[in-house]
This record gives structure tokens, C-alpha cells and sequence, in this order.
């Protein structure tokens, strides 16, 4: 999409986030760069979301100066006519013509068939389940698709149709689609049909005025399955620049590089595109086993499952030495599971139960812990937050309380029913008016639990023995869950202990950037399943991984000083333990 809108609302409710002239022009130059010299006089190209047309015009600019001799038969599709004006207004004034229809091109891609030798697009960044359930399921069937999918999806699924053979597409979208299972649509579609050439991850280095991570992805219809080239950029906090190169350059230069750029500095990685990691990548955290291959580019569907990740010779070497010294995976011993979800807080959360009226009963005001209440090692109550769980605790499934047997319980939920029932959801599937959506294990609440925030910008992995019901806004792992096959021989205190020194040692959190990638804006990482879960651990039968398991107790339950100096000393045995100090 084209230059910046006016109304940010707007903007944000539907998915417009404007492409930078500078990100445009690098977009068109890659896309050109990959265009081969067809003999052909006019080379026809699409934006099928083309906003105000800055990705279009970018493009012709491009081809003015490096292919004057090729006319560009350029076509724009957008629904917004206010930003079709200023398309038409912009190129008149350049003297460019463009076939600009307003319209939904994913209604009317099929008389377009095989037609573009290139397709340039920012697609709408919409959840497709914000259209509505029907839209949703229209788009799934038509498309392919599956899991939580935003528009961008279905614009890649498109591309393969409508590109010539060696037909060139230039994508910028969210860089999510590099790394989450929802991601697996796109990566599957491009690993099948449009093999990438090209992949730029540009991380958190602010182009766009919205909180946007982007990438830049060249892939070519039918192209040659070789090396694709994967860089990503972001920031490096307290680093000084190595390089005086723009940071556009530093993306095409042949080394890393630690580039300057309004102020901050970003590291530039230069490698190739690997997927998934040989011996402890997992196509799903539940499935263990020390045997499975590694994902390899020939293979779609198990390479669409893996995170992709930039690859070079360095890195490699170090996963190697890793993979020999690893003994399991944190998601081969146990579930990572997600905290409760009431998708009510008001109703379900508080910290002043005593003042609401009617007050439930106190044996089902249960603490809860938030990302506030985590540190590294130890948890610290932020607040006296706590949370109505209705919800018999003997069980090891939701089984809801008996309302007749709590009658403060029952007067509370029946003074917010109307809001408790307006969760139709809830109810169409089964369940009860006052329940929560999401209630997980109930008998594991009481039980010693390894509990760490989603979000955070290292890792805060505490242990927590207050039996305290974990929050939506957290993941944990209980300790009565370390006792299974996989575990046997090992107590499951020990294992807890490995787990929480591997991941808040800066080992972990150099092993999450090389493997999960899933960075957020300044340096945030999101600690969810499907990344926690490929952490791997030393052999806890073995002299380095005791030595780290009793200096992790230290540091959860005893008196030791959770200090630099402990720090240290636990990213030396860690890293000692893997054999990559």
C-alpha cells in the first residue's frame, strides 16, 4: 500500500499499513532483479491491494533506470476509493499510467490466470476472522487454508495462478509468517510453488509508523530450488556500529554488519533460509522422539511445519555441538501449557474481592499470577490479584461447581449473567453460563509448577510452590507432569531446576534467536509453547547438568543471591554442559 493514511482508526481496523517510499523502492529493485530479460517489450505487473499505489510506482521508477527499454503494463486493485484518487493523482503528476480498478481482487482473480510476469503487494494486515465466520470458512475452502490466518494468506495463495512461469513475486507482510504455526499457510505455498529467492527480515527497525515487524520476500513461480537468501535485521542495544553502509545496503552486502540508523544500532545478519533444525526441531511439541529428521526445503509439508531461520556456517556449527549434547527437548518431557482464559476479567479477576457485594466464597477466590508477579528464579505477588475459579479442584478436568452449594458464588455470577451469557461461544459448545473458556488442569493448580510470562524481554522463569492458578498472560509447565517415561530415573524437582537454568541463561535466550526467532519490538521474545518447547537440555544424568540443577535450586529456593555473579557462573556450566563455551 501506498503513502501514509490520515486516519489512523481506519488504518488499523482494516489492515492499511502504508509501505515507506524507501522500503518500496527496495522491494521494486529486488523485484526486478529477479525479472529475466524475456525478449518481451511489455512486462505486465499487479498489485492486487495496491492502496495509493506507492509499491506500482516504485516499480516504474525502478524500470526506468534499470530497464528503459521495457514498458511496464502495471494493474491496481484496491476497495478504498479515497486511496485510488490519490493512486490516479500521483501517477498522472509522474506521468505513469496504471489500470486502477476499485474492487475486491480476491473476488476476481480468476480472469486473471497466468497473466503477470510480476505481482508487488503489501497486503491488508486483517484477520480473516474479523470479516465474519462465513467469510472465514469461504476463504479456508477456496484457499487451502487453515489455523488463525489474517489476508495476507490468501493474496500468497493466489500468487501461483496468476504469475507466468518464472514469474516474480514481491511480498512484504508481517514477518510472522516466518515462524508461527499460522505462518505454516504461506510457508507450505511458497515451498510448493513459489521456491523464495530472497527473504529480508527486517525485524524491529521501525520503518513503518505502525507497530509492524515486515519482511520483504522475493519468490520466483517454477523457480530453481537453490539457496534462498535470508537476512534479518534488528536492533542491538549498548553495540556500536561496524559499518557506515544504509541499512538498505547493508541488506545486500555479502557479511554481517552492525549498521547505524536514526539513532540506534541494528545488527544485519547475512545467511541463507534454513528450515527447521536437524535432531530438535518438533512438527509438534507432543510428539517425542530422539530419531526425527530434520526438515529440508524438498520436503513442503514438513518443511511449511518448522520455523524458518537464517542459516550460515557459524551458527551451524554451534547447533551442531547442541544437538550431540542434547539429552531431550523441554516438549519431550512435558506439556507447556498456557494459562486460564476467562474472556470475562472484569467479572473473573480482581484485587479488592472484599469490597465487590455479593462476595464469592473464599475457597474459590484463588490467587493468580500475572507477567507482573515473575522474576528469573522467583515469583514476587505484584498485587493481591486473584481469580473466581468455578471449578471443582479435586478433578483432573474442568468439573464445574454446583451453584445451589455456593450461594454468595452464585448471587455474584447471576448479578453479571447478562455479560457471562453473552458469550454464546461458551454455551453452543456445552458448557455452562459462568464458566471460563479456558480452566486447564484444576487438579494441577495445587502441584509445584515452573511458571514464565509470554511476552518479556528475557527470560523469567520462576517456581512457584503457592499453588497459585496461572493467569492467560503466562505459560507453565507442572512438575507433576516430569514424572512420565521420558522422565524416568530423573526426580522431577532436578528437571525443573535443568529447565529453568537452561532458559534464563543468556545461552537460552542465544538458542531462542538462532531457532525460534519470534522477536518482538525492543528485544521482546514471545515464551510460548511451540518455541519453549524446542529448548534442549543436557543429559540431567550427568555430572555438568547436576552441577547446573543444584545451582538452580540455589537460586529458586535457597537463600543465594540471584546476582551477576550467579549469572555468570550458570551461563559458564550451561554453556559448558552443551559444549559451546
Amino acid at each position: 500500500m501506498g503513502a501514509p493514511a490520515r486516519d489512523t482508526g481506519e488504518r488499523k481496523r482494516h489492515g492499511r499499513h502504508y509501505t515507506p517510499p524507501e522500503l518500496a523502492d527496495f522491494l521494486a529493485r529486488r523485484v526486478l532483479a529477479h525479472l529475466p530479460e524475456s525478449g518481451r517489450p511489455v512486462l505486465r505487473v499487479l498489485d492486487p491491494a495496491c492502496g495509493d499505489g506507492e509499491l506500482l510506482l516504485a516499480l516504474h521508477r525502478a524500470a526506468a533506470r534499470a530497464r528503459s527499454h521495457v514498458r511496464l503494463a502495471a494493474t491496481g486493485y484496491d476497495l478504498d476509493p479515497g486511496a485510488l484518487d490519490r493512486a490516479r493523482a500521483r501517477a498522472a503528476a509522474e506521468g505513469i499510467e496504471v489500470r486502477w480498478h476499485r474492487g475486491d481482487f480476491l473476488a476476481s482473480a480468476a480472469a486473471h490466470e497466468r497473466r503477470f510476469d510480476a505481482i508487488i503487494t503489501n497486503p491488508p494486515y486483517v484477520r480473516v476472522q474479523q470479516l465474519g465466520a462465513e467469510t472465514a470458512r469461504l476463504l479456508s475452502r477456496e484457499f487451502g487454508l487453515r489455523g488463525r490466518i489474517d489476508l495476507t494468506h490468501p493474496f500468497v495463495a493466489l500468487a501461483p495462478r496468476l504469475l507466468r512461469p518464472g514469474g516474480v513475486l514481491g511480498l512484504l507482510c508481517a514477518n510472522r509468517f516466518l515462524s508461527t504455526r499460522a505462518g505454516a499457510n504461506i510457508r507450505a505455498v511458497l515451498l510448493r510453488e513459489l521456491p523464495p529467492a530472497e527473504i529480508y527480515d527486517l525485524g524491529d527497525t521501525k520503518l513503518f509508523t505502525a507497530a509492524v515487524l515486515p519482511a520483504v520476500t522475493i519468490a520466483v513461480r517454477g523457480g530453481a530450488r537453490a539457496p534462498c537468501r535470508h537476512v534479518s535485521a534488528y536492533e542491538a542495544p549498548d553495540r556500536e556500529p561496524t559499518s557506515a553502509a544504509d541499512l538498505f545496503d547493508a541488506l545486500l552486502a555479502d557479511r554481517s554488519s552492525l549498521v547505524a540508523r536514526n539513532g540506534h544500532t541494528y545488527a544485519v545478519e547475512v545467511g541463507t533460509l534454513a528450515v527447521g533444525l536437524p535432531s530438535l526441531d518438533l512438527p509438534h511439541p507432543s510428539v517425542p522422539s530422539r530419531d526425527r529428521p530434520g526438515e529440508r526445503m524438498s520436503d513442503p509439508v514438513r518443511g511449511a511445519e518448522a520455523a524458518w531461520r537464517v542459516s550460515h556456517p557459524a551458527r551451524e556449527a554451534w547447533l551442531a555441538a547442541i544437538a550431540d549434547r542434547t539429552w531431550r527437548s523441554v516438549g519431550e518431557i512435558a506439556p507447556v501449557r498456557v494459562g486460564i482464559k476467562t474472556n470475562a476479567d472484569r467479572v473473573f479477576i480482581a484485587e479488592d474481592w472484599e469490597r465487590r457485594s455479593p462476595c464469592p466464597e473464599p475457597e474459590l477466590l484463588r490467587p493468580l499470577l500475572t507477567h507482573r508477579d515473575l522474576r528469573p528464579w522467583r515469583v514476587r505477588r505484584a498485587a493481591d490479584t486473584r481469580v473466581l475459579y468455578p471449578y471443582d479442584a479435586a478433578h483432573s478436568r474442568r468439573v464445574p461447581i454446583d451453584l445451589r452449594e455456593f450461594p454468595a458464588t452464585a448471587a455474584y455470577l447471576r448479578a453479571h449473567r447478562e455479560i457471562l451469557a453473552a458469550r454464546t461461544y461458551l454455551t453452543d459448545s456445552g458448557r455452562k453460563w459462568f464458566e471460563i473458556w479456558v480452566p486447564q488442569r484444576p487438579d494441577r493448580w495445587p502441584k509445584p509448577k515452573i511458571v514464565f510470562p509470554d511476552i518479556s524481554d528475557r527470560a523469567r522463569f520462576a517456581l512457584d510452590r503457592s499453588g497459585a492458578v496461572v493467569n492467560g498472560d503466562c505459560y507453565w509447565i507442572s512438575l507433576a507432569d516430569l514424572t512420565g517415561p521420558a522422565c524416568a530415573g530423573h526426580p522431577p524437582e532436578q528437571l525443573a531446576h535443568l529447565v529453568m537454568a537452561v532458559a534464563n541463561s543468556a545461552f537460552g535466550v542465544r538458542f531462542y534467536d538462532a531457532v525460534c526467532g519470534n522477536r518482538l519490538y525492543s528485544g521482546r521474545r514471545r515464551w510460548i509453547t511451540q518455541y519453549v518447547s524446542r529448548l534442549p537440555l543436557p543429559d540431567p544424568g550427568g555430572e555438568p547438568a547436576r552441577r547446573i540443577a543444584a545451582l538452580a535450586a540455589e537460586l529458586a529456593d535457597g537463600d543465594r543471591p540471584v546476582d551477576a555473579a550467579a549469572g555468570q557462573l550458570l551461563d559458564e556450566l550451561v554453556e559448558a554442559a552443551f559444549g559451546v563455551g
